[in-house]
């Protein structure tokens, strides 16, 4: 698992992110109802197929996807709708809570994440030995 992360590219650091700021919201603003999840399961099934029917198709043939690349096309409506529906007449400008404590704990979180990342990407570094330079005879 340390090795997943140490390994992330920026476009994966961003989406984990992305996560790490619907973690925190969802635990500060989780709501209990069964409907407002469900709704959002619903619309991450519909939503979900359809970004897996347009990305996989095209006039030039049809893309292999991996199995993570097909959960987050489902998780991300999931994710949207929910946090969506969590924060109506919260107070939120655009996604950013009310409060500047509870905006400075989710960037700290966020940073944390690449501090820790950027840490892990060192110290794999350090395992791997240097390529060795093949003699030319």
């Amino acid at each position: 698992m340390l090795r997943y992360f140490s390994r992330l590219n920026r476009a994966r650091k961003v989406l984990w992110s992305y996560l790490l700021w619907w973690i925190h919201t969802v635990g500060h603003h989780f709501e209990p109802r069964p409907r407002l999840w469900l709704t959002s399961l619903g619309l991450s099934g519909i939503i979900g197929l359809a970004l897996l029917l347009s990305t996989r198709t095209s006039s030039a043939g049809t893309t292999r996807l991996d199995r993570w690349q097909i959960f987050r096309l489902f998780l991300m409506p999931f994710c949207v709708s929910s946090f969506a529906a969590l924060v109506k007449d919260q107070g939120f400008l655009l996604i950013f809570p009310p409060t500047w404590q509870e905006n400075l704990s989710a960037l700290t979180l966020i940073a944390a994440f690449w501090g820790l990342t950027g840490l892990l990407e060192r110290v794999y570094a350090l395992k791997v030995p240097a390529p060795q330079l093949e003699r030319q005879s």
